[in-house]
């Protein structure tokens, strides 16, 4: 029976061929029935669960944090833990695989990548429950830093201690290494021994009260800094494959001959249950691509982590930062190996819309452009070149904009002198196609390359929009395009064209982007434009314009908060639609639960009222 275990199932398609008959070897399998308690807090877990049928729920008191099915594995937090923290009860009659404790560790010290993939899940719902009890917030991977982990402290002890003192060191201290300090040596020097290193003490033949730890200690240390991301420090371990590393402050400046301070030692268990997320996995495969077959592949993983992330109850403001560093990292890595390297420091290449603003969730259509220095002859392929970058972005499932706002287009690649005169046309020659482009523009984002280049191009913008009215009045104008949108009316304007492309769309339940998010969004730019600010993400100029008083302090909370619900039921929306087969789905008002319908109607009351200020502000009854 055990032949049917499914190996393609995460975090099991990363084992090898001799990891996954060890998962053989030690597979059983029950039939529960509904009502069973499987795991009780308090209790000590001996296996992995893996479901093959049925449902099991995940509950802290009465409280409902989560539901397993078919494929889903748990609790592997218990496992490391020694003990479960929240019941686990069969909803329903369930078949589970059971993988013994002994096994999951063997290959969770084998296998980074099992062990990162295992945690995934689990480590998001302990992380997303933390974060509702305000204990902290989630961390991505790329942001987290060494000392953000469980550092645990280091016991030394001298050359000369023997083996059986160590061990018994090991069994009272719960620990499975010490450092090992050499006095004999100038300087004195460290070394680490661990319980693997018992087997090799053994095999000496020397009694082990007798046999020395110095002689069997590991030099040199290898260590990495307080400060270091935690990224880095598995890369570390990846490079030398060791399972820890010792953790070390600098010496003191008075004293630059001094010994590093010893902080204390960071498990690779602890870094993997520290992860709250995939993003390191895709990070990892985004750096080390070497070609456009394997950015492809970390391409596919993100909407993964998404969804992972989502079903786990992170907010969306998180999801959508992660997901613009992930992106960033992508479309840079992909610019690199298409573009020679004097392009690239010769150049900005820069995204817009919801990627600019870093509110993009589910990949969406191209928008980017690039900036060359002035003075810079380019590479006479530059068009073959950005050709290549956008198909490759298309690849990567990221659609081409229908109205070609890409870099492919010669009209969105220029040297910082003409797009400043561009910019310059948009903004007193202003119509249907200048306000679309300016609209556009005000949100682009640097990703690779010179990012004071953009920097330039954008300071036009703010330059030349003080104090002419006419021109923020009719660029303010867009909120009202819509107003009908939610009894079934239709739009027209120049603003229609920044979801269409200037095509007709397939009428949708319920457009939520032109009903709500776009009028806030593009309200709140306008605002932002017309207070020169030069942040592009929604909810960073809405603190700002609540700072400058320029927006009620409750207004403004109201907006960020409508924001980032819409945010969430469009990903809601889009993931149900991935999983159906049918992406681009509007929202179905009758599959909202009534809270979310409650909350529907309250968050298009404040856009509502913003757009009620706005009208004042700009004077649009006259545009």
């Amino acid at each position: 029976m055990t032949a049917a275990f499914d190996f393609a199932v995460s975090p099991f398609d990363c084992l090898s061929g001799e990891q996954q008959q060890l998962v053989l070897r030690h597979l059983s399998i029950d039939a529960v029935p509904a009502g069973r308690v499987l795991l009780s807090p308090g209790e000590e877990p001996g296996h992995l669960f893996v479901l093959v049928s049925g449902h099991v729920q995940q509950w802290d008191g009465d409280e409902l944090l989560a539901s397993y099915g078919p494929d889903d594995c748990f609790d592997g937090r218990a496992l490391v833990a020694g003990r479960a923290s929240h019941r686990f009860v069969a909803a329903e009659a369930v078949q589970a695989w059971r993988l013994d404790k002994a096994v999951v560790g063997e290959l969770i010290a084998a296998n980074a990548t099992f062990g990162a993939l295992l945690f995934a899940d689990l480590s998001q719902k302990l992380n997303a429950l933390a974060e509702r009890h305000g204990r902290h917030e989630l961390q991505s991977l790329t942001m987290a830093r060494v000392d953000q982990a469980t550092v645990r402290p280091a016991e030394v002890v001298d050359a000369a201690t023997d083996i059986v003192s160590v061990v018994r060191l090991f069994t009272a201290q719960r620990i499975t290494n010490v450092l090992v300090r050499d006095a004999s040596v100038t300087p004195p020097r460290l070394g680490i021994f661990t319980t693997a290193g018992l087997q090799r003490a053994i095999l000496q033949g020397t009694p082990l009260d007798r046999l020395a730890v110095g002689a069997l200690a590991s030099h040199p240390l290898v260590t990495v800094r307080p400060s270091d991301h935690l990224f880095d420090a598995l890369a570390v371990m990846i490079r030398h494959r060791v399972q820890r590393v010792v953790v070390v402050d600098a010496p003191e400046a008075s004293a630059p001959d001094a010994q590093p301070r010893v902080v204390g030692i960071l498990e690779q268990l602890d870094l993997l249950s520290f992860l709250s997320n995939h993003s390191y996995l895709v990070i990892r495969q985004i750096l080390e691509a070497t070609d456009l077959d394997a950015l492809a592949a970390a391409a596919e993983r993100i909407t993964r982590v998404i969804a992972l992330m989502h079903r786990s109850g992170t907010k969306v403001s998180l999801i959508a930062r992660l997901v613009q560093e992930l992106n960033a990292k992508l479309f840079e890595r992909a610019w690199h190996l298409l573009a020679p390297a004097d392009l690239v420091a010769n150049s900005c290449l820069f995204v817009m819309g919801s990627e600019g603003r870093g509110e993009q969730l589910l990949k969406t259509d191209q928008d980017n452009g690039l900036v060359l220095r002035d003075g810079y002859t380019p590479p006479a392929d530059l068009a073959a070149i950005c050709d290549r970058f956008s198909q490759a972005l298309a690849r990567f499932g990221y659609p081409p904009c229908p109205g070609r706002i890409m870099v492919s287009n010669p009209d969105w690649r220029h040297s910082a002198a003409e797009f400043g005169h561009q910019v310059r046309r948009w903004l007193l020659l202003p119509s249907p196609d200048s306000l679309m482009a300016l609209a556009i523009f005000v949100d682009a984002h640097a990703v690779s390359g010179d990012a004071a280049l953009l920097a330039q191009v954008r300071g036009e913008v703010f330059t030349l929009v003080t104090d002419n009215d006419a021109l923020l009045a009719r660029f303010a104008a867009a909120i009202n395009a819509f107003d009908g949108v939610a009894t079934g009316e239709g739009g027209s304007g120049w603003w229609l064209r920044l979801f269409s492309g200037g095509k007709a769309q397939e009428p949708q339940d319920f457009d939520l982007k032109k009903a709500g998010l776009f009028p806030l969004v593009h309200g709140v730019r306008a605002l932002a434009l017309a207070e020169r600010l030069r942040c592009t993400g929604t909810a960073e100029r809405i603190e700002a314009l609540v700072a400058a008083q320029r927006l009620p302090a409750v207004l403004g909370s109201e907006l960020v908060d409508s924001l980032h619900f819409f945010m969430r039921l469009r990903l809601d929306a889009g993931l149900a639609a991935i999983e159906a087969g049918r992406p681009g789905a509007g929202i179905v008002m009758e599959r909202l639960s009534s809270l979310d319908r409650d909350l529907l109607k309250d968050t298009l009351a404040v856009v509502k009222r913003f757009k009620a200020q706005l009208r004042l502000r700009f004077h649009l009854e006259a545009v």
